[in-house]
């Protein structure tokens, strides 16, 4: 109740949301851009952006969507996971939070649970957002059969990322503030990328690189994930969690 109720008054919650919601409504309009080549070649910056897109229909948007949650929900969770751990230090309430008669483990699991609802929530509104968008620009080829598979892999990488954000409150409790966990979620994305393009075998190792491994958004160069890449992931998870309760300990 008490981590709802700051998340609830803090500004940052209604910027992340609205967002969110640009982000989405961005990703219907390159594909708005994409089905009217016309326009997309009035600009080289916008024809540079939309060329990476594989179509203009349904099916391409589904994959952009992929995508975008695999990246912009990674950094999403890290920034938010660091502004609900890191606060507490930079608003110098951290001495007044361990002075209460609450278990630290308590408010520790509280902070995550908010959290992984918070980024959840927002991967739903990007997702809205595009869909929305995508009707509105009238998005040819709307196929029922191809949505379900891709709301269930959507699903399975939101969640796949929200996870991972023990980590990113363990490196936020340690560094004491804002500036340590958001660098180490950029450090992490950096990593992803240089593995998937120049090392891909080592993605089967990467935790962090694993929704992209399930959902296939990395093409046929990446390794298909096996039993250690889900155990690694797992070990990754959990050691953040009991990482950040054994500190505030």
């Amino acid at each position: 109740w008490t981590e709802t109720l700051k998340i609830k008054r803090a500004k940052v919650f209604p910027i992340s949301i609205y967002f969110f919601i640009f982000i989405g409504v961005m990703m219907g309009m390159f594909m708005f851009l994409s089905m009217h080549p016309e326009i997309a070649s009035r600009s080289s910056t916008i024809k540079m952006k939309t060329s990476f897109l594989e179509g203009s229909d349904w099916k391409a948007f589904y994959e952009l969507l992929i995508q975008i949650v695999l990246t912009v929900g990674v950094i999403g969770s890290g920034i938010i996971t660091s502004w609900g751990f890191g606060r507490e230090f930079s608003d110098k309430v951290i001495k007044d939070l361990l002075a209460l008669p609450v278990q630290r483990s308590t408010i520790v699991v509280s902070k995550l649970i908010i959290l992984f609802i918070w980024t959840i929530l927002l991967s739903i509104i990007v997702l809205v957002a595009a869909m929305l968008t995508g009707f509105a620009v009238r998005l040819p080829d709307w196929n029922t059969g191809d949505l379900f598979p891709f709301l269930k892999m959507y699903i399975l990488c939101s969640l796949l990322n929200a996870l991972l954000i023990t980590p990113v409150a363990f490196v936020a409790s340690a560094g004491r503030g804002y500036m340590l966990p958001i660098s180490f979620v950029i450090l992490i994305m950096i990593l992803t990328q240089l593995l998937a393009v120049g090392l891909p075998g080592l993605t089967f190792w990467f935790p962090w690189a694993l929704p992209a491994l399930v959902s296939g958004a990395g093409g046929p160069a990446l390794p298909s994930p096996g039993f250690f890449s889900y155990f690694i992931y797992i070990i990754i998870v959990l050691a953040g969690l009991f990482g950040t309760i054994a500190w505030w300990r």
